[in-house]
């Protein structure tokens, strides 16, 4: 997948949806691939493993640090509060807040779940990309992606 659609020039539309594609299908695939051998979704690893590095965070870090509303944010805490691998503590600089930290279970399945994480991401990038360029590569991603049916949505 070339990326030189105005002589030398990178074109940058390709390359958005290169990204945009790729990130979906890696998302997709990793969120099958932890649901099935983990009963996690994506977005609870990411937040588990957010907690594990930043024990004491708040509702608000989270929503920051993936860029997501604190409404959803705070529904994905609620799910991951009722599993029982977080616990919310009152915040004693604003008790308005809380602050979240993982429980002991919570912090068995993230590590459980960060090496079949590793493997999967192993799996679908380290093992198609190479030593290629960045665009290259992405192009190159997109298309094994595609072409192995791999990330689709399922409903």
């Amino acid at each position: 997948m070339a990326y030189n659609s105005r002589g030398d020039d990178l074109d940058l539309q390709k390359l958005f949806a290169d990204l945009v594609r790729c990130e979906t299908r890696l998302y997709n695939a990793l969120n099958e691939r932890l649901r099935s051998e983990h009963g996690m979704a994506t977005s609870q690893f990411e937040f588990l493993r957010f907690l594990r590095e930043h024990s004491g965070a708040r509702v608000a870090d989270l929503a920051a640090e993936f860029a997501i509303g604190a409404g959803a944010t705070s529904k994905g805490v609620d799910r991951l509060e009722r599993q029982g691998w977080i616990v919310r503590q009152i915040n004693p600089a604003d008790r308005r807040s809380s602050l979240l930290a993982l429980t002991d279970e919570g912090r068995r399945r993230v590590e459980a779940a960060e090496r079949t994480v590793t493997a999967c991401l192993s799996e679908l990038i380290e093992d198609t990309l190479g030593t290629r360029s960045v665009a290259d590569a992405l192009g190159l991603l997109r298309s094994a992606l595609e072409q192995h049916r791999i990330g689709i949505p399922t409903g």
